[in-house]
């Protein structure tokens, strides 16, 4: 009987602690949704065709900008906050910076006007731009005396709403063809007046895009028609599914559009480079 008691009060015992572990346990496996997405996850770059200097017959270089309040380019921009299978593409970029370490981030210049992948950026360069110290004076509630609060802002994907790109735009007489590279992105904050209004837009470093395509590929950007057929943000840069305008092309003053037009006249300015681009190529050919 002696035995029987303690096998019983055995058993009594791991009934309450299963029942004291079980939701945890299941908390941390269980699936949310109908199947395991594992495409994206382990999708691959489609590599460039390869491009000899001989048959380029034309080319061009261009500067662009992506303004993520538009509504197309939303994917690029939500959720601004990190979700269970998605993220926004700058959560994307710091993820790739501070904790893979897959990509490399270059220096913008003390003008922040270089694009050319000089200067790398350090480990503590990046954390400096990522988060600064704020210093506020408060009332105490204890003594009524003002006193210094220091606090940590960190730099949240809500307040990055631009991107600067730069690509070449190639004519490849071999395959004739019009071959557009992106070849740097630049994510772009607010610069603001001691007044607190927003003053515009500077970029804070710039990416090697060809680099961060093997980043890019793997990461899933929502679809507004078909949830099953999520494009990564690989897909949406190399199919051109995203609204943007010009803001330069290459030209022997090397200014830019607000150089010399401003307002609506740059705006202009930028479709009228955008039409020239799409005419050279049609015209290159009779029918």
């Amino acid at each position: 009987m002696t035995r029987i008691r303690k096998n019983i009060l055995a058993l009594a015992v791991l009934a309450v602690c299963g029942l004291c572990i079980a939701p945890q346990a299941v908390a941390q496996t269980v699936l949310d949704g109908a199947y395991i997405k594992e495409h994206t996850k382990t999708k691959r770059v489609v590599p460039y065709t390869h491009i000899r200097e001989a048959d380029v017959m034309w080319a061009r270089r261009v500067w662009r900008t992506i303004d993520l309040r538009e509504k197309m380019n939303h994917p690029l921009y939500f959720p601004v906050d990190p979700i269970n299978d998605r993220k926004s593409l700058f959560d994307v970029i710091r993820q790739g910076l501070l904790v893979d370490g897959s990509i490399t981030a270059y220096d913008a210049g003390p003008l922040l006007d270089d694009d050319e992948f000089k200067k790398p950026l350090l480990a503590t360069d990046l954390k400096d731009m990522f988060s600064r110290l704020d210093t506020q004076y408060t009332e105490s509630l204890t003594t009524g005396d003002m006193e210094m609060v220091v606090q940590e802002i960190n730099l949240e994907s809500r307040d990055i709403k631009m991107y600067r790109m730069k690509e070449d735009w190639i004519f490849d007489k071999q395959r004739s063809t019009m071959d557009i590279r992106i070849i740097g992105l630049a994510p772009m904050r607010e610069i603001r007046g001691e007044d607190g209004e927003v003053r515009g837009y500077a970029p804070m470093f710039w990416l090697y895009y060809p680099e961060c395509r093997y980043v890019f590929a793997n990461w899933d950007a929502f679809n507004r028609e078909n949830d099953a057929e999520r494009r990564s943000f690989e897909d949406i840069f190399w199919k051109r599914q995203f609204s943007s305008y010009i803001t330069k092309w290459s030209n022997v003053y090397d200014r830019g559009i607000n150089e010399y037009k401003t307002g609506l006249d740059a705006l202009l300015e930028g479709e009228e480079i955008k039409q020239a681009l799409f005419e050279f190529e049609h015209d290159l050919w009779n029918f």
